[in-house]
Parts: structure tokens; sequence; C-alpha cells
């Protein structure tokens, strides 16, 4: 009878791949396997000193850093963010962040992290959103990774303008000082997974490491779902 009905609604309201839009089985979730399967992923878990790693030397310094996929616009996986970040599609985001977890277990740097970190928005654009769209990566990670996300230590104190057709320098002002640490001693000494949702030029994830290495003995390392 459950099955009858289940039928019955994905007639009504069929479940369609969110990148290809076609319908999905009854095992797929979100993406269909032949989307999942192209998603076009960078590995760069696997490679030390990659081009995510590279975008921050000289800059602040960070233990390792990867993407799960390249982010290209005009592209279909184009449709994973919109729809994480302005379709309300949280369940996405915490999937792509169990598929990513699973391979990040691959690599010792990143499957030997002590705790997770979501970079935070301001409450004011959370309350508008419902959520926090990395927390939602955040929460797929940790449950693969068996390690706590905390989303207290560090806060967003002040919304910054957008980032579009700014310079570095002027990414860099507009960054500087957004972030606040609070009970610092709970993260002394420890391996902290900074994750986001898309890195672009990474001014804001700098902001954030700017902030965290005031902490003693931390090492900081970067995930994001996608790169540019």
């Amino acid at each position: 009878m459950k099955s009858v009905l289940t039928d019955f609604l994905n007639l009504l309201f069929p479940n369609l791949c969110i990148v290809c839009g076609e319908n999905l089985h009854k095992q797929e979730q979100q993406l269909c396997i032949n989307c999942l399967q192209g998603i076009p992923k960078t590995n760069y878990h696997l490679v030390v000193s990659n081009p995510i790693e590279k975008r921050f030397w000289g800059k602040v310094p960070i233990n390792r850093g990867t993407a799960f996929f390249f982010f290209q616009k005009g592209t279909p996986y184009q449709k994973i963010l919109h729809s994480l970040k302005y379709r309300g599609n949280q369940e996405v985001g915490e999937l792509l962040g169990k598929y990513a977890a699973q391979e990040l277990l691959e690599s010792v740097d990143f499957s030997t992290i002590d705790v997770i970190i979501p970079v935070p928005l301001h409450p004011k654009k959370q309350k508008i959103r419902g959520y926090n769209q990395s927390e939602c990566i955040g929460n797929g990670l940790s449950k693969i990774l068996e390690k706590p996300i905390d989303t207290t230590s560090l806060t967003r104190i002040r919304e910054n303008t957008t980032q579009t057709k700014k310079t570095v320098f002027e990414r860099y002002e507009n960054t500087d000082g957004i972030f606040m640490l609070q009970n610092q001693n709970n993260l002394t000494g420890k391996h902290v997974l900074l994750v986001d949702d898309v890195l672009t030029t990474g001014s804001t994830l700098e902001a954030c490491v700017r902030v965290l290495i005031e902490i003693e003995g931390i090492k900081v390392s970067i995930f994001t779902l996608a790169v540019a």
C-alpha cells in the first residue's frame, strides 16, 4: 500500500534529477546515477600543493585544501549550487557532503581532522535564507568522517557587500574584520576543517583563517563543495 501511494505521489510530483531533469529511480537521491558519476571531480585531496592550496600561498597558512568538483557558469552542475543556495534544497548539500567525505577518507590529512567549522553567515542573512548552506555540507561531512561540527566558535559579526567586480585588494578590505572567535580554548591544538560552498577568490576563507590562526597550536585545512 505504501509503495502504491509513493508511486502515485511521484506521478503527481515527479522526483527529478536537479542536474539533467530526468526522473529519479527509487534508490537515487537528488542526482541520477549518470549525473553523479559525471561530476567533474578535482581529486585535489590526493594532491599535495594542489592549485587550491597554491591560492593561499603567501596569504594565510593552511595545512591542506581541496574541493569536491569544478564549477563553471553555464554548465548543468551549476544547478547544484543554485538549488542549495537559492531554492532551499538543504538536502543536496548534506548528500554531496557525504559523497565527498567518502573520498576524503582516502587522505590521511583530511580523515584525521578534529573538528568541522562551516563558514558562518551573518545572522540577518541566515534568518532570511533559513539555513547556512555551508553548514548543510558540513553536516554531511560530519556524518561520514565521524567528526563533530562546530557552529559557535567562529561567528560573523558584520555583513560584507557583494564581492562581484571588486579587485583583489578591495575583496581583502571587504572581508577584513568580519569574523570573530568565541570559546577559543575549544580549538587549541586542533586540526580544523573549514567548510564553504564554493571557492572563487578565496577572500572569505582567508578572512576566516586569519582569525582562526590566532588560536595556539591550531591547524586549518579547507574544503569547499566546488571551486571556480
